[in-house]
C-alpha cells in the first residue's frame, strides 16, 4: 500500500481536504512504524529502531537544570520577538565562530530563532519562493523539504546523485537543471538520509553556481557537529572576499551572462556570503532536544525582516524557556556535544565492521548510514517491511526519500539511523541482517 493510500485508508472525514495538503507527499515514519506494530517483541528479542533520526542519548543535565529553571519563571511565559531572545542570538554567533573560525563574519543581526529546523526551512522558502517557481534538490531527498515545496506548489527539481560519486551532488549537472524560475538551490550536509559529507570544495562549487545565476543556495547543516575532522571548518562560506554589501535586493550581484571570476578558495572574488547563502541548524540533533523545537536561520539583515513575516505567520516565536536554557549554558555544553560526536563516530565504526557481507554502504555520515541490501530485484520497501515485521529491525526504504517514479537507481537502498540504538543493540542489528539472509529465501547477489 502507498503511503497517501495508507493515509486515505484512515479517514472518515465528510469535508474535503485541501488539494494542497492531498498533493503532498504523506510524511514516511508512520508507515514504517505500522509494519513494526506487526512484530511479536519478546523480552529476550526486542523490536531495534534505527529508522527516524533520533537521539540515542538524553539532553545533558545542565540544560535540563537550566530548563527547569527558565520553565518555572513567570517572565519567560511572555512573548519574545520574532528573531528571539538577543542572549542566545549571540551565543550562537560565538558558537559558530568556533565551528567555521573565529574569523568567520557573522554576527546577531544574521540570527532568527525558529521553532525547529524543519519551520526554518519552511520560513525562508516561503520567503524567497512562490508558487509555479522552483527549487533544486538533490535525490535521495530530506522527504520534509519536498514535502514543504508540494505544499506551497513550488516544482522540486531533482539533481539525481549516485552511490559512485559517494551520493554527492554535481555542481556542474546542477548548472543544467537551473532555468528562470529557480529560485534556490538546497543542500543537506552532512546529509539526511544518506549521511554524506559534502567537502568544503563542493560547497563552494555550488555557492559559485548559486552567486553566478542569482539565487539562493539554502545549506542545512543540523549535523555539522558530526563531522570526524574537526581540525578544518565544514566549509569557508562565511568568509567574504569583499566587504558586506549595503545594497538592500537579497541577491543582486551579477548577470546570467557575466563569467564568475574564482578566488584560490573557490569561491567568487566578489563573494559576500550574505547576497547568497541561507544556513538553516537545528539543536535537536546536538544538544539532544528534538522535543523543545529550537532551530535558526543564518541569512542576510536584508533578508530577516521579510523571513520575519513568514515567521510570525507560522510561529509568532519560538518557546521561550528552552531559548533562555540554551542561552545561559551553551558554551559550558561543548564538551557534551563533543563526546556526543565521539560516540557517533565510534558507533559508526561499530556499524560498518559487523554489517554483513553483501549489505554495501554507500555512504555514512551524521545520524545515518545508507545502504544497498543483498537481494537481487527486490525492492527496499518490500525488504523493510519483511524486516520490521518479522525480523524486529526498523529501518526506512531510499523510496519514502526520492519521487515516486522508479528508474532513480535507489530500489535496493535502505537508511539506517545508527544514533538511535546503543552500541550492543546495534551489534544485535547486525545479527538480524544476517538472519534475514538466511531465512527470507530471495536470491543473493554474488
Amino acid at each position: 500500500m502507498s503511503i497517501n493510500r495508507f493515509y486515505r485508508s484512515m479517514s472518515t472525514l465528510r469535508f474535503r481536504i485541501s488539494k494542497a495538503v492531498e498533493g503532498t507527499s504523506k510524511p514516511p515514519i508512520p508507515q514504517a512504524y505500522a509494519w513494526a506494530s506487526n512484530y511479536k517483541e519478546t523480552p529476550t528479542r526486542p523490536l531495534l529502531d534505527v529508522s527516524q533520526g533520533v537521539p540515542g542519548v538524553p539532553p545533558p543535565k545542565l540544560f535540563l537544570d537550566e530548563l527547569a529553571r527558565t520553565s518555572s519563571s513567570p517572565t519567560s511565559c511572555g512573548y519574545v520577538p520574532n528573531v528571539g531572545e538577543p542572549a542566545l542570538r549571540q551565543a550562537i554567533v560565538q558558537e559558530m565562530k568556533i565551528a567555521y573560525g573565529k574569523n568567520a563574519d557573522i554576527s546577531p543581526d544574521d540570527i532568527a530563532i525558529t521553532a525547529g529546523c524543519n519551520l526554518a526551512f519552511s520560513a525562508a522558502i516561503m520567503t524567497i519562493a512562490e508558487r509555479g517557481d522552483q527549487v533544486i534538490l538533490p535525490v535521495p531527498w530530506y522527504f520534509n523539504n519536498e514535502m514543504t515545496l508540494s505544499m506551497l506548489g513550488i516544482e522540486t527539481v531533482c539533481l539525481p546523485t549516485s552511490p559512485d560519486a559517494g551520493f554527492l551532488p554535481s555542481a556542474e549537472e546542477c548548472s543544467k537543471l537551473i532555468t528562470p524560475k529557480t529560485k534556490a538551490i538546497v543542500l543537506v550536509s552532512p546529509n539526511n538520509p544518506t549521511g554524506a559529507i559534502y567537502p568544503a570544495s563542493l560547497l563552494a562549487e555550488f555557492a559559485a553556481l548559486a552567486h553566478k545565476y542569482q539565487i539562493a543556495l539554502i545549506i542545512d547543516e543540523t549535523y555539522h557537529d558530526f563531522i570526524p575532522d574537526d581540525s578544518l571548518p565544514p566549509h569557508n562560506l562565511f568568509f567574504s572576499t569583499t566587504a558586506p554589501s549595503t545594497n538592500s535586493n537579497l541577491i543582486s550581484i551579477q548577470s546570467h551572462d557575466s563569467p564568475t571570476r574564482i578566488s584560490p578558495q573557490g569561491l567568487p572574488e566578489d563573494w559576500s556570503w550574505r547576497n547568497t547563502l541561507i544556513h538553516i541548524f537545528s539543536f535537536s540533533k546536538s544538544y539532544c532536544i528534538p522535543g523543545h523545537r529550537v532551530g535558526l536561520v543564518c541569512a542576510s539583515p536584508d533578508l530577516i525582516p521579510s523571513l520575519n513575516i513568514a515567521l510570525d505567520n507560522l510561529q509568532i516565536c519560538a518557546p521561550r524557556p528552552p531559548q533562555l536554557a540554551l542561552s545561559a549554558v551553551l558554551p559550558l555544553l561543548r564538551p557534551f556535544v563533543r563526546k556526543n560526536k565521539e560516540d557517533l563516530l565510534h558507533r559508526h565504526k561499530i556499524f560498518k565492521e559487523h554489517l554483513p557481507a553483501g549489505w554495501d554502504i554507500g555512504a555514512q555520515g551524521g545520524y545515518f548510514a545508507f545502504v544497498k541490501h543483498p537481494w537481487k530485484g527486490v525492492k527496499s520497501e518490500v525488504v523493510c517491511k519483511r524486516l520490521a515485521e518479522e525480523i524486529g529491525v526498523v529501518c526506512l526504504p531510499a523510496s519514502f526519500f526520492g519521487p515516486a517514479s522508479s528508474g532513480t537507481g535507489l530500489e535496493r537502498w535502505v537508511r539506517f539511523s545508527v544514533a538511535n540504538v546503543d552500541d550492543e543493540k546495534l551489534k544485535l542489528v547486525c545479527l538480524r541482517l544476517k538472519e534475514a539472509m538466511d531465512v527470507f529465501g530471495w536470491e543473493l547477489e554474488n
